[in-house]
């Protein structure tokens, strides 16, 4: 695909460190819920830094969403977009990405590996096909988590937080364990999962020791 430089339209901090970016959506980008593009900042000397970030807009929309976590500290991409402001430009690339809705199931997610399943879980709210789908979705403390109450409202019961860094009685503490999915997952279900890469590893795991089919878990492709 062809490169489109984009206007944003609006830039909001969704959680302390995860920017909401709204941008304008070329006719020619097509994507299905859960894939991602290639991102570049349309400033000299950042116009060549590109970086993969999942839309987390629905594709009949007419704008383009994005949620990205930031690392204030790290001289990179996200830092330089703390400093943009609705009318700064984007340049949106190739369209890729292996994780898609295959079928009823449970999101495992961690951190800002919640991206991918937002268009997705979105996409099956607007359909009406939320069904028994579950999230579990592992942060460090609540300021952490994205779109907390999008999702208590999608899911009710249906999603689970797990705070690893935090203890309170509205939350579970810990680490997703195969415990943690064994009671709360439908284990003849999809799993999807995304998140940091150990935490990855740990949960396909956990997986195996629930003798979890590999063709059931839907990950990233690296």
């Amino acid at each position: 695909m062809e490169k489109h430089v984009v206007k944003i339209r609006a830039i909001n901090h969704a959680t302390h460190d995860v920017l909401q970016i709204v941008t304008e959506k070329p006719k020619e980008v097509k994507y299905v819920p859960g894939q991602a593009t290639e991102i570049f900042i349309n400033q000299r000397g950042w116009e060549k830094e590109g970086r993969p970030f999942t839309f987390t807009s629905l594709p009949n929309m007419d704008h383009l969403e994005f949620m990205i976590k930031t690392y204030p500290s790290h001289d990179g991409v996200t830092k330089e977009l703390l400093k943009l402001h609705a009318g700064d430009q984007l340049i949106v690339n190739d369209i890729f990405g292996d994780i898609n809705y295959k079928g009823e199931g449970t999101f495992i997610a961690g951190g800002a590996g919640i991206t991918p399943f937002i268009a997705i879980l979105r996409d099956l709210k607007a359909k009406g096909k939320l069904g028994n789908n579950t999230l579990l979705f592992a942060n460090k403390t609540k300021s952490d988590i994205i779109l907390e109450k999008e999702f208590k409202d999608m899911l009710g019961q249906h999603c689970v937080n797990i705070l690893s860094e935090e203890k309170t009685d509205d939350y579970q503490h810990g680490y997703i364990t195969a415990d943690t999915i064994k009671k709360n997952a439908n284990l003849n279900g999809y799993f999807y999962v995304c998140g940091p890469p150990k935490m990855m590893d740990a949960i396909e795991k956990e997986l195996a020791d629930l003798h979890i089919n590999k063709n059931m878990i839907v990950k990233e492709a690296f």
